[in-house]
């Protein structure tokens, strides 16, 4: 797959899949050393095949949808492909009506930026779902395989609050399942999963590690707070944000409550929104070493798996390298709007030492 998600088109590449495996990493640097080398063995020529697929690729998602009560909804392509299934699907799905905004696929984004993890980036979905009384809206960044949820107030829903829906209606079917978050997660999160007889495994943020470890723990469902969301349950494990936004909608349609409602029963947590600190690729490794020593004294304990999430029993921080951009990844969490500004001051200080900062805020 050609694909730069939600970067600029500079950062365009290849995503790539072997035998249904991702390729990434240490497998990339050996590929590309031997391609310098000139060590590439002869072999006969292949073929290209050009084959549609939009219409297999909506039935095969309207397969899975479970028709119940009459929805409303806005869904949101920000000119990004997913604007090429999209009506085709909302037109598939029984009882389900609606708008699609932005469908025309356009890589200069002459609307807004498909990245749902920035408020700025949902306000034509907030608009016009309240405008004509929607019930959910959605919205998909640039190549799809990452959703932005609003419940029927414009409430954002992120991807570790979406996580609880799937993962209460997966595990009344597979009690004792695994269940993967990463380290950008809410604790809400974990501790909702384990509640509903759940296994939580909390994992390193990314595509390819993400598939990885489901593989190895057999994981039913994974996701991460950014939206990216994978089932291996009636699906094939892999993060297509059309497909969650079906199954999102066979969870809504179940019940006369609204979306809102269904997790009204979870603690009231303040929390940050995911924040990108910029940080050269040159400097953000050793930059993350250098807050690991620094805080190696502070919290009740700490993870180490993918950068350094600091716990107290109110609260915690992240601070990770980010996977595709020449930044660091932080997020706060606290059950106090007080405490989570203590946190951030906590972490903003020890980012100030090495020069960068945190930048503005509001709640997540």
């Amino acid at each position: 797959m050609v694909t730069g998600s939600h970067n600029p088109g500079h950062y365009n590449g290849l995503k790539m899949t072997v035998a249904g495996r991702p390729f990434f990493g240490d497998d990339i640097q050996r590929l590309k050393k031997r391609a310098n080398s000139g060590d590439l063995p002869t072999a006969p020529g292949g073929m290209a095949l050009q084959r549609p697929i939009i219409d297999d690729y909506v039935a095969r998602l309207a397969a899975d949808h479970e028709p119940g009560r009459k929805l409303k909804i806005v869904i949101d392509c920000g000119n990004g492909v997913s604007g090429a299934a999209a009506q085709p699907l909302l037109n598939a799905l029984q009882g389900i009506s609606g708008e699609v905004l932005f469908p025309e696929i356009d890589g200069s984004f002459p609307n807004h930026h498909p990245d749902p993890t920035h408020p700025e980036n949902l306000v034509d979905l907030r608009n016009r779902m309240l405008q004509i009384g929607a019930d959910l809206g959605i919205a998909f960044d640039g190549d799809a395989d990452r959703i932005g949820v609003l419940d029927e107030t414009g409430r954002v829903l992120w991807g570790d609050r979406l996580m609880v829906l799937f993962s209460r209606e997966i595990l009344s079917r597979h009690p004792g399942a695994a269940i993967l978050g990463d380290v950008k997660c809410s604790d809400v999160m974990f501790d909702a999963i384990n509640a509903a007889g759940g296994q939580a495994v909390m994992w390193k943020t990314g595509h390819s590690l993400v598939k990885t470890k489901m593989r190895e723990t057999g994981a039913l469902l994974a996701g991460e707070m950014s939206g990216h969301l994978f089932f291996a349950d009636r699906y094939y494990g892999y993060d297509d944000a059309l497909y969650a936004m079906v199954r999102l909608l066979n969870i809504a349609a179940a019940t006369d409550q609204p979306l809102s409602a269904l997790l009204a029963d979870l603690p009231e947590v303040f929390a940050t929104p995911e924040l990108r600190i910029d940080c050269d690729d040159a400097r953000k490794f050793a930059v993350m070493e250098s807050l690991k020593a620094q805080a190696a004294h502070l919290g009740d304990h700490r993870v180490d798996i993918d950068g350094l999430r600091v716990h107290y029993r109110d609260g915690w921080w992240l601070i990770r390298v980010s996977n595709t951009q020449p930044a660091l990844v932080a997020r706060v969490e606290a059950h106090s709007f007080d405490r989570l500004h203590a946190l951030a001051d906590e972490l903003n200080g020890l980012l100030k030492q090495q020069g960068v900062a945190l930048p503005k805020w509001e709640l997540a």
